[in-house]
């Protein structure tokens, strides 16, 4: 046994009228007495100031791997991403479209690394300055908006932007570099213990480290390894996406749009360049095959009789772009790892898109860890190191629990609220359906819209531009 002194250190950040300049407010040291096993196992490199060069290990190469990944690279941290398909992971951003960058995730990317936030920006389109909210799907008149502009302004935050999956990803790669991040390289499992955790990829070799982060997406292998094999829950909904070249009349006044309708709803977001992305969500079971005469004409049969807003954006994209996929996540599970070893993400609290937050929580998600992580390493001695690094890892958990378990709450009841719009009153088939060609507007739509009214904006502004991670 060993008794030594240590000190503790306490940094709060607070957010200036500029998001990127901090401010650290250190808080008087307490000393204290710990008792602790010596630490055996890796030897960790010291850096010039003294802080400890802890060894990251990070299974994904998706978006919040990446982030993860720069920030502990800019940390001075020996950080190694593995990644089993890094064209499958750009590929994928084909299927799943632009992806949202809330003013939150915005300012997170600029304190991690403010050129390549200047880089995001230049490449995405800038949609919280323009009128933003809920439509009537067959009408295409407003049902509520958002203000995303506002809250922003008023933090000093960027605006909410998109931005190609693909474009970003290679931001991202590009600013990790090829020497930290390994292609063709799938994490199958891990060995743990109290003094290093070692990650098995599926071709035999063997990386050992200080601290293993699974962001290898809702199929994660380091969450079934950590929890067990669970099957991903289907959400009941089937989205086709489609990208076209083409530039409505609205573009200048409309960033984004959802327009409502009952079993299904259609997202519309200019993505810049003169291009237009769209997602159409129907209710229906899983792996139903599209007929042979095509994705756009089955589309044109669901969504026919709306706006034409929504027809022409259908009718103007070209039949191989327009692509499919059922739509999964996962029940929020209250502990994210063990040990060493947690997770981030997608992997650790996958949620629908109907909110378009998943990417720009698990940026929150790999600035939080790296803050946690940053205080290991300042901390004055190593003995007690295996100790520091879980209460870490079981402070971002805590930290982060709240806002996620609740976006991924809300995204749940989004995606039953959007489907069960019904404007109209149905008298069915009986002696009284006749009513039902009137369009008589059903009275609990004036309530809804009031509620949304009152409730949306605190929502949305809570969810763009309060994290909490300063």
């Amino acid at each position: 046994m060993v008794t030594l002194r240590c000190f503790t250190f306490y940094n709060e950040y607070q957010c200036s009228i500029k998001f990127s300049e901090f401010r650290a407010k250190n808080s008087s040291m307490r000393s204290c007495i710990i008792k602790c096993e010596e630490r055996g196992g890796l030897d960790l490199d010291e850096e010039k100031d003294g802080k400890k060069k802890l060894r990251i290990l990070i299974a994904g190469g998706g978006i919040g791997g990446l982030v993860l990944a720069l920030a502990s690279k800019r940390r001075g941290f020996d950080v190694k991403v593995f990644e089993k398909d890094l064209s499958a992971v750009r590929g994928e951003g084909q299927y799943r479209g632009p992806i949202q960058l809330s003013s939150s995730a915005l300012a997170v990317l600029e304190a991690i690394d403010k050129d390549v936030a200047r880089q995001i920006g230049e490449a995405g389109c800038i949609t919280g300055n323009r009128i933003n909210g809920l439509a009537d799907g067959i009408s295409g008149e407003w049902f509520t908006k958002f203000d995303l502009l506002t809250p922003a302004v008023r933090r000093g935050l960027p605006i909410t932007q998109v931005i190609c999956r693909m474009a970003l990803q290679d931001i991202l790669v590009n600013a990790v570099g090829d020497d930290i991040l390994s292609n063709k390289a799938k994490v199958v499992d891990f060995v743990k213990d109290s003094n290093k955790v070692t990650v098995i990829l599926e071709d035999g070799r063997k990386f050992e480290g200080d601290v293993l982060v699974g962001a290898d997406g809702i199929w994660s292998e380091v969450r079934s390894k950590l929890f067990g094999a669970q099957e991903a829950k289907y959400s009941n909904y089937t989205c086709y996406s489609g990208l076209t070249n083409f530039v409505p009349q609205y573009i200048d006044t409309i960033g984004y749009r959802v327009f409502l309708g009952l079993n299904q709803y259609f997202v519309a977001s200019d993505v810049g360049k003169g291009k237009m992305q769209w997602y159409a969500f129907h209710k229906g079971s899983p792996m139903n095959t599209d007929p042979p005469r095509g994705k756009k004409e089955r589309l044109l049969e669901f969504f026919g009789s709306w706006c034409n807003e929504v027809i022409t954006l259908i009718s103007e994209t070209p039949e191989h772009m327009i692509l499919r996929r059922e739509i999964y996540d996962r029940d929020m599970i209250y502990s994210w790892g063990d040990g060493r070893v947690t997770l981030l993400g997608d992997a650790a609290h996958p949620m629908q898109p109907n909110l378009g937050q998943g990417g720009c929580m698990a940026i929150e998600d790999s600035f939080q860890l790296i803050l946690e992580l940053d205080e290991v390493a300042k901390s004055v001695s190593d003995v007690c190191l295996s100790n520091e690094i879980v209460s870490a890892l079981k402070r971002y958990e805590k930290k982060r629990m709240f806002r996620v378990s609740t976006v991924h709450m809300m995204s749940r009841l989004a995606s039953k609220m959007l489907s069960s719009y019904q404007p109209y009153m149905d008298f069915g088939s009986g002696p009284l359906s006749y009513l039902s060609t009137l369009r008589m507007t059903h009275p609990a739509i004036h309530v809804i819209r009031v509620f949304l009214q009152m409730f949306l904006p605190q929502f949305m502004t809570w969810t763009i531009a309060c994290h909490g991670l300063w």
